[in-house]
Order: structure tokens, then C-alpha cells, then sequence
């Protein structure tokens, strides 16, 4: 079941030498404090760090300790303190504390601080205020791209949703250049670049500003990657507001997948141990499943375990000989599927008690139904009911956001009645989280006379206008209202089917939403593949707001190696839907996102209150 390739899908780089040279580069920066020291790590660098280098690397380099870097006093009796943390304001009120009690008891030593993946002015301002910047030296691990799998790297960038689009924080974006750089660097320039939304513009000029200083090292190199699409969250909330049903999709979830892999509790392994899997291609179980709709993997997973029995059983009319090979040759293997077999089989298990008490197929019903635009009423009714029985907090602001953007805003009265309900369920406390998700555009109130047409004219008359360029920032968070309802027109997102939708043997990228939907994302990027441009699609770019375009026909005709970027993270649903694509058209797809998300990840970024 797992897809087989088409014989003219290109092949996919290598990525192992992303992790060599920041593994290198980590260790150039450790043995600049020669001797023996102790690390303090930032929690959320834990993940990333020991993808690229575990503890016994860390050892062979004179580390002694390590700490997580936590709010309080250190206990380390090393004379030299290294820190590898984030860039925050916090981190370096730490690092000064620890200086600073320090000096208080007239003890001397070296502290190092790493930032990764980059130094912010700010940090250094915090250390110099605090009355240390003489006494610590500071560098950078400009360690930005995990390969998290085959084709999926990651930069670990949770924050840049919040901090971008919500807060309009741009610090982020010399990263994102910076990783792009790199690619182009190691695998060749990118003959042709389209991009959506601003965030992905300003990536894209930075870029190519870093490759004009350095011009020559990509010149006359043959490119590996023919396409880059770089793509803002904003331009496509409504899919990673979906609930997931693709088997890799209902795993994050259900469970949370983190830098890669997912800690499954004693209600998966049936033992009383948590068992930490990597879930990436080397799991041949899980490489078989992870783009396919769940109703179909419970019966390829039974129909595995009675293959594997009946290779175990061959054991039974052996001979010695026979028996030694297979033994020697067989017999790990079998085991090592056998153990994933019975994890990912506890997994469906645990997620169907999940979805079951959830009542699973109303909610899909609901979120179809706004997907289509019908049963509004009956829609909102279930949103209402939602709250009132305190299912969950984060849920019913998925479900209201879902509703806003496909409405393209609540009328006054639904929104001022939701948000009271809300409010009087969860708590006042949430306040401060409506006014987030209205300033991001995901949860609004349509201003009188803001019907969906007059919205669409009065845009389409802002942008057809010749001072276009001058657009004012309150005019372009009209454009942003999602007009969702015309783009899904426009690009047939709601695909029409007659009869049943077929979801063992799909037709199409709405299989991920069970034949209801088709990612807006994906479709974009279809869309272009096909005409080889943007042509025929300028209705579409007015609508989403600000698109980028480089094209060099000549040298890309060969090209089916595409690198989308997904700017503010990117859901497992976009990411099977497009490995579909690639196998029927023979493309290659590779991911590059600052976080892999889903929608209550989204929801807790906005939210002011702390789970």
C-alpha cells in the first residue's frame, strides 16, 4: 500500500549533510572553551540537539554536565559554563543571574553563551544592562535545517507563527533566508521561484540579496530542485484548522509528534512503560500508512500481521541448514517489524477510543458543512453546544475560527454571542485571546454592510487601482478577510462528487479531507506546476494578496525535484497530499517549515492563556 514511485520521479537529495555540518559546527563552537565544562540547554533545543549530536558526542568533546536551563539557582561546580539557548530576553536575565551570583561570591569563571540559531541585538543589550557583557563571550549555532525525514526538514521554529503573524515580528525572516542560502549553496541555484503572501516575499528578496553579495558560488552549477514555492500560513488557515484524518496527520493529533518522533503512553504499548518512536521512512510499518486515510489502516495493518505470521510459521518444515539462515538472516527483521507492528496497531486502538468518545463524525459533519458553506445555522448551533458542555477550549476556538474564515467573518450579533458564551464557559481570562485572533485575521466581526460581495468589489476596486502600491496597512487586512468562498470557487476546492468518494484508491488531494476538500495550498501549487506559471490565475493572486515570481524556463523543463516552503508551519494533511500529487504527476515533492503544526497548535499559539 505504500505508494510506489513513478519510474520518472526524480530521486531526493541527501539531507545527512545538513546534520554533518551543524553537528561540526556545534562541535568548533564547544572546543573553543578547551577543557572541561558544563552545558545548560534551553528545553526546547533538547529535541533538535539530539537529532544532530547525543550525549556520548557531547562527552568526547569535554562536556561534563549537562543542565536544562531553568529558573533556578545552578548547582554546577564546573569553572566553565556554556549555554546553548534561543535568542529570548529571559534566556539572557538567566545567564546574568547565574554572572552576577557569581560575583557576589567572588567566584571566577568562563561562561559561554551559543544562540541558535541566531544573536539578536536585543540579547546583547539584556547582558549589558545586567552589568555582564564584559564577562561572557557570545556566538552562533546558525543551525536552522533538522531533516526530520527523507523529504521533510524542519527549521524548529515554533514562535514564527506568533511572533510573525501576530505580533508583525521580523525577526525571523533572515533565518528563513539564510536556510534558503544554504540549500541553494549545497544543492545548486532554483531555476524558478513563485511565492504567496508578504512574509514570503521579504524571505525571498533577503535571499536573494545574500546571493547576489556571494555571487559565483551557485553560477554555472546545475540545479538539483527545478521548483521553489514559498507559502504564508495566513494565505491558507482554513486546512490547518481541518481536522486531520491521514493516519501521520491523526498521530500529531491524538498524540503530539516532537522533533520527529512521539512518546506513546501505556495505553499504546499495553505495558505500564511509555515507548519513545521515530516515525520517519526507516519505519516500514509507519512508511506503509502515514498518507493513508484511516479507514483504510486498521485492514492493511491486520492484513501485515497475518503475512508476518505466515512467515514465521515457514520455520515450522525446516531443516538445520535452513534454519541457521533463516535465523541469521531473517529472524531480526521479522522481530523488529513484529514490535512496530503491534505499536502502530495499539496506536489505531487508542485513537479510535479517542475519537469515539469525541463523536468524531458530527464534528467532521460540522466542519464539512462550513467547508461548503451550508447548514450555517445548524453549524453554529453545534459550535454553541460545543462550548456549553466545556469540551474543550482550544476545540471550540478551532470550530469558531473555521466558521469566521469561510464566512469571511461572523455577523455582529453570532460573534458578540459566541464570544459571550465562550467567555462564561472557559473563563474571562480568555479575552486577551480574541483580541489575538482577531488582529491575525482568524477570528473577525464583519463590519455593517460587509457582505461578501461588497467586500470582494470593494477590494478588487483597491487593487485594480493604480496606486495599488500604496495600499494602507487597514486596507490590506480587508484584502486578508479570507475570501475564502471566491478563491474556493475559483480553484474548485470542493471537488463535486458522484456517488461514494473511493478513499482506498483516491482521485484526487481531497482524500486527506476525506473527498470534502482539497488543501487551498496544495491546489495553488498544482495549479502552477500545471501552467508552468502563474497565467490564468491572476483572480486568484488578487484574492490572496502579494505573490512573488522568478522563472528560468531554459534550464527547468527536467526539473520534477520541488521544494515548497511553508512559512509560520505546515500541517502532515499538505504534506500527504502532496506526496499524492507527486506520485500521479512524478514529482518529487521536499518540505522545508519553520514547525510542523495542526490546528490546536495554532489555536495555543494565539491563546494568552497557558495550558
Amino acid at each position: 500500500m505504500a505508494f510506489p514511485h513513478r519510474l520518472d520521479a526524480p530521486e531526493l537529495p541527501d539531507f545527512s549533510m545538513l546534520k554533518r555540518l551543524a553537528r561540526d559546527q556545534l562541535i568548533y563552537l564547544l572546543e573553543q572553551l578547551p577543557g572541561k565544562k558544563d552545558l545548560f540547554i534551553e528545553a526546547d533545543l533538547m529535541s533538535p540537539l539530539d537529532r544532530i549530536a547525543n550525549v556520548s558526542i557531547l562527552k568526547q568533546h569535554e562536556v561534563d554536565k549537562l543542565y536544562k536551563v531553568e529558573n533556578k539557582p545552578a548547582v554546577s561546580s564546573s569553572e566553565q559554563l556554556c549555554f546553548l539557548v534561543r535568542p529570548r530576553i529571559k534566556n539572557m536575565r538567566y545567564v546574568a543571574s547565574l554572572v552576577n551570583a557569581d560575583k557576589l561570591a567572588g567566584r571566577t569563571r568562563k561562561y559561554k553563551v551559543i544562540f541558535s540559531p541566531q544573536k539578536f541585538h536585543a540579547c546583547e543589550m539584556v547582558l549589558e544592562e545586567e552589568g555582564v557583557y564584559g564577562d561572557v563571550s557570545c556566538d552562533e549555532w546558525a543551525f536552522s535545517l533538522l531533516p526530520l525525514d527523507v523529504d521533510l526538514l524542519s527549521m524548529e521554529l515554533p514562535e514564527f507563527f506568533r511572533d510573525y503573524f501576530l505580533e508583525g515580528d521580523q525577526r525571523w525572516i533572515n533565518t528563513v533566508a539564510q536556510a534558503l542560502h544554504l540549500l541553494s549553496t549545497l544543492y545548486g541555484p532554483f531555476p524558478n521561484c513563485y511565492g504567496i503572501g508578504r512574509c514570503a516575499k521579504m524571505s525571498y528578496e533577503l535571499w536573494r540579496t545574500l546571493e547576489e553579495e556571494e555571487d559565483g558560488e551557485t553560477k554555472g552549477r546545475r540545479p538539483e530542485i527545478g521548483h521553489i514555492f514559498l507559502l504564508d500560513r495566513d494565505v491558507d488557515f482554513v486546512t490547518a484548522l481541518c481536522s486531520q484524518v491521514v493516519y501521520e496527520g491523526l498521530v500529531d493529533d491524538t498524540f503530539r509528534i516532537k522533533c520527529g518522533s512521539v512518546d506513546f503512553g501505556p495505553e499504546v504499548t499495553s505495558s505500564d512503560r511509555s515507548l519513545k518512536v521515530l516515525l520517519n521512512a526507516e519505519d516500514k510499518v509507519f512508511n506503509e500508512i502515514r498518507n493513508e486515510h484511516f479507514s483504510n489502516v486498521f485492514g492493511f495493518l491486520s492484513q501485515k500481521a497475518r503475512n508476518l505470521q505466515a512467515q514465521y510459521d515457514r520455520r515450522r518444515g525446516m531443516d538445520i541448514k535452513q534454519m541457521k539462515n533463516f535465523v541469521s538472516q531473517e529472524l531480526k527483521g521479522l522481530k523488529q517489524e513484529h514490535r512496530l507492528l503491534s505499536v502502530h496497531i495499539g496506536a489505531c486502538e487508542s485513537i479510535m477510543k479517542k475519537k469515539t468518545k469525541q463523536d468524531f463524525q458530527e464534528l467532521i459533519k460540522t466542519e464539512h458543512a462550513l467547508l461548503e458553506g451550508f447548514n450555517i445555522r445548524e453549524s453554529t448551533s453545534y459550535i454553541e453546544e460545543h462550548i456549553d458542555r466545556q469540551v474543550s477550549p482550544i476545540e471550540s476556538l478551532r470550530l469558531m475560527c473555521l466558521l469566521s474564515i469561510t464566512e469571511n467573518g461572523l455577523i455582529p450579533k453570532d460573534y458578540r454571542s459566541l464570544k459571550t458564551q465562550y467567555l462564561q464557559s472557559y473563563g474571562p481570562e480568555h479575552l486577551l485571546t480574541f483580541s489575538n485572533l482577531r488582529r491575525a485575521g482568524l477570528l473577525t466581526e464583519q463590519a455593517p454592510g460587509d457582505t461578501l460581495t461588497a467586500v470582494e468589489s470593494k477590494v478588487s476596486k483597491l487593487v485594480t487601482d493604480k496606486a495599488a502600491g500604496k495600499i494602507t496597512d487597514a486596507f490590506s487586512s480587508l484584502a486578508k478577510r479570507s475570501n475564502f468562498r471566491a478563491i474556493s470557487k475559483k480553484l474548485n476546492l470542493i471537488p463535486r462528487v458522484d456517488g461514494e468518494y473511493d478513499l482506498k484508491v483516491p482521485r484526487d488531494m481531497a482524500y486527506v479531507f476525506s473527498g470534502a476538500y482539497v488543501p487551498l495550498s496544495c491546489r495553488v501549487i498544482e495549479q502552477v506546476l500545471e501552467r508552468r506559471s502563474w497565467q490564468g490565475l491572476d483572480e486568484v493572486l488578487r484574492l490572496l494578496n502579494c505573490s512573488v515570481t522568478k522563472e528560468d524556463k531554459a534550464s527547468s523543463e527536467s526539473l520534477r525535484l520541488i521544494l515548497v516552503v511553508f512559512l509560520g508551519g505546515c500541517t502532515f494533511s499538505e504534506i500527504s497530499a502532496l506526496r499524492f500529487l507527486g506520485r500521479e504527476k512524478g514529482y518529487r515533492f521536499i518540505f522545508l517549515t519553520t514547525a510542523v503544526t495542526n490546528s490546536a497548535r495554532l489555536m495555543e499559539a494565539m491563546s494568552e492563556v497557558k495550558a
